[in-house]
């Protein structure tokens, strides 16, 4: 197998066009090329400048998981480091883990900040949404996202081989006007519900301001969760609003 190391768009365009398949971090495709047989060609991204920003409202595709710390939003440095053991969060990285992996840890966090991505195809460079990377599985460059005003990220304990853990990620956003949005995303199962509200502003939300916010979220898709996925979500929000 040739592993290709493009430096730039239009190298990683090149290895594309002529059917490298990404490798991510290596940690989820090795077993299953070891069993199947390997591909030709792979490609990293690792030498790739675009897919390895990490700062401000962008987190790049190639980008490990133990790199991540307080440069991006609570919720998403949370997710990163709850993912796996130590040895796995040193070579996983963000596109594998959302676009390669069945569990995508990382996906509840990405969505409360209402991340974009950016993507690579064989035609070129474009940003979608995330629906269609999980849908379409394109070459994943980067996340970008506005800045949110406080975000938090919980995962319950989960074993190796066991039941797919817990995880629930909120966020609040400043929409203008005196309007704030909070954003929540809940991991129930391999089965990934987002939903909004309006709230009251961090930090001065009474307590009915947060049961309020909690009634408009169950009259959402998220009302099927189940109670302890429920209880969960609401303590999330609940902390998030009265302390931002």
């Amino acid at each position: 197998m040739l592993l290709r190391l493009p430096r730039s768009l239009s190298e990683a365009q090149e290895c594309l066009n002529q059917g490298a398949v990404p490798i991510g971090g290596a940690t989820l495709v090795w077993a299953h090329w070891q069993r199947d047989g390997f591909p030709e060609q792979a490609m990293s991204l690792r030498e790739l400048p675009e897919a390895n920003v990490i700062g401000r409202g962008a987190l790049g595709a190639a980008v490990v998981l133990h790199r991540i710390d307080d440069r991006v939003p609570e919720a998403l440095r949370r997710a990163a480091a709850a993912v796996g053991t130590g040895a796995v969060r040193r070579t996983a990285t963000v596109g594998g883990n959302l676009v390669g992996s069945t569990l995508r840890c990382l996906l509840p966090a990405a969505l409360v900040l209402d991340a974009r991505a950016t993507v690579l195809e064989s035609d070129g460079v474009r940003e979608t949404d995330l629906a269609e990377v999980l849908a379409k599985r394109p070459l994943l460059l980067s996340l970008h996202w506005s800045e949110p005003v406080a975000s938090r990220y919980r995962k319950q304990p989960g074993e190796a081989g066991g039941p797919v853990p817990l995880a629930v990620a909120a966020a609040l956003h400043d929409e203008g006007g005196g309007r704030t949005r909070l954003r929540v995303a809940v991991r129930d199962g391999h089965d990934v519900l987002s939903e909004s509200a309006l709230c009251p502003a961090p930090a001065a939300a009474p307590a009915d301001g947060a049961e309020d916010t909690l009634r408009a979220l169950r009259r959402t898709a998220l009302r099927d969760l189940p109670a302890p996925a429920w209880e969960e979500l609401a303590h999330l929000v609940t902390g998030l609003l009265r302390t931002g």
